[in-house]
């Protein structure tokens, strides 16, 4: 049986290497079939693991599914709910959390931040636009810590922006590049920290070449506020996720990243070498890692945060789905 529960923490004059990567709608904010490893693998699994990560919607769907997968494979496991990555990082480093879902080029940077010095994100990035290559460049200093990285998946939890239907139907919007090329100024629904960030404003700008008023309207990532300005025409471009679910509520669509400002934050397991290095573990989430997409996971964080559903029984259907339980 499946154990859940929090992870009781805190660290004090910690501030956030990089946010974590996109939620879902908040106000205050992997090959088809197998049995997640052949039969060999799935008799010799056992033990006792403890798959932690950040307590929000995506996160949580995460969890559960890596949990079922393992449980399926013949482990034990217990899930906890960590606030943030300051927190459950050392307790994965320490083997308290064996795993972790986690974002690709955001753990890259966090790594390369706590090997390398804290200016070491902007004086050395090691991450990029390409999943596999991110990954293949955090290995060695997550090695260093203790940790391995897994495989990526092709689904990616990214800053994204959106604009109305209406919006994109009267301008033949597809692409941030057809929203530079339209030449008009142009009101943005973001974050406050968002004229600072070289993927929000200014990328939009030197990328792009999209007139950006300023001030942007602050109202957050991916809020309900943030959308209902789009959605009323207040703002013509919201900074949202690529793993919202419930942009089509609000009658937005996305604008592809085509000139690919935004770095690759695709999920991937991280896990504690010395506790849940060996091939079981790999081999039990290696097929969810094959077959999750971005279109996947927006949709399952719909699921959670339009139908409220509950994070496990969302996660247990989709793996029942495409037949990885």
């Amino acid at each position: 049986m499946i154990k859940r529960r929090m992870l009781a923490a805190t660290v004090a004059g910690v501030g956030l290497m990089m946010t974590l990567a996109a939620c879902g709608d908040s106000d205050d904010v992997f090959d088809e079939g197998g049995d997640g490893g052949d039969g060999d693998t799935a008799a010799e699994a056992s033990g006792e693991l403890t798959v932690g990560g950040a307590n929000f919607t995506e996160m949580n769907i995460m969890k559960e599914m890596y949990a079922a997968l393992l449980e399926d494979a013949g482990f034990t496991v217990d899930i906890q709910a960590v606030d943030n990555r300051e927190i459950y990082l050392p307790a994965v480093e320490s083997g308290e959390i064996d795993i972790v879902p986690e974002y690709a080029a955001t753990f890259a940077e966090f790594v390369n931040a706590q090997i390398n010095g804290a200016d070491a994100p902007q004086d050395s990035p090691i991450a990029t636009t390409d999943a596999q290559e991110t990954v293949d460049a955090a290995r060695p200093l997550a090695e260093e810590i203790g940790l391995d990285i897994l495989e990526p998946a092709e689904a990616a939890s990214q800053n994204a922006f959106a604009v109305s239907q209406e919006f994109a139907d009267q301008n033949d919007l597809t692409t941030l590049s057809d929203l530079g090329e339209l030449g008009e100024p142009i009101t943005l629904a973001a974050v406050e920290e968002c004229p600072d960030r070289p993927f929000c404003e200014p990328g939009l700008e030197e990328v792009y070449g999209i007139d950006i008023v300023d001030p942007p309207l602050a109202l957050g990532f991916s809020t309900t506020q943030t959308k209902q300005a789009v959605q009323r025409g207040d703002a013509q471009l919201g900074l949202v996720g690529t793993t919202d679910g419930t942009l089509e509520q609000f009658g937005l669509v996305l604008l592809e990243d085509d000139q690919q400002l935004q770095l690759a934050d695709n999920l991937v397991p991280v896990v504690n070498t010395d506790t849940a290095g060996d091939d079981a573990v790999a081999e039990a989430l290696q097929p969810l890692t094959e077959t999750l997409t971005t279109e996947d996971l927006a949709a399952l964080n719909a699921q959670v945060d339009a139908e409220r559903q509950q994070p496990a029984d969302v996660a247990v259907a989709y793996l029942e789905e495409k037949g990885l339980l």
